[in-house]
């Protein structure tokens, strides 16, 4: 079953978190990862949005998620770059079964 990832960041240090971004589609491509959408002007229809940066990713099933999720690649640069550079929730949706 498809799973989705969503992320809503609040960009703290820019050039760190460009670093990030250079080094991110090098570990998630080989694990079947999709970027579906990638925002940096999202426009708030109700409520508020405090953030900086939304992206929704797509990966074929949760398995192949967790592997780039928990692969030494990705951690490598989540530690030395996203954690540093940004904040914000990271969540984990699952899709509906397709008929």
């Amino acid at each position: 079953m498809t799973v989705y990832i969503m992320a809503q960041l609040k960009i703290k240090d820019r050039a760190t978190f460009n670093e990030y971004v250079s080094r991110f589609m090098a570990t998630f491509v080989p694990f079947g990862g999709k970027v579906l959408a990638a925002d940096e002007k999202v426009k708030t229809l109700e409520g508020e949005w405090p953030y900086t940066r939304f992206v929704l990713a797509s990966f074929k099933d949760e398995t192949s998620f967790r592997a780039w999720w928990d692969s030494p690649a990705y951690r490598d640069i989540v530690v030395k770059y996203r954690l540093p550079a940004s904040e914000g929730p990271i969540v984990l949706v699952h899709g509906f079964p397709q008929t």
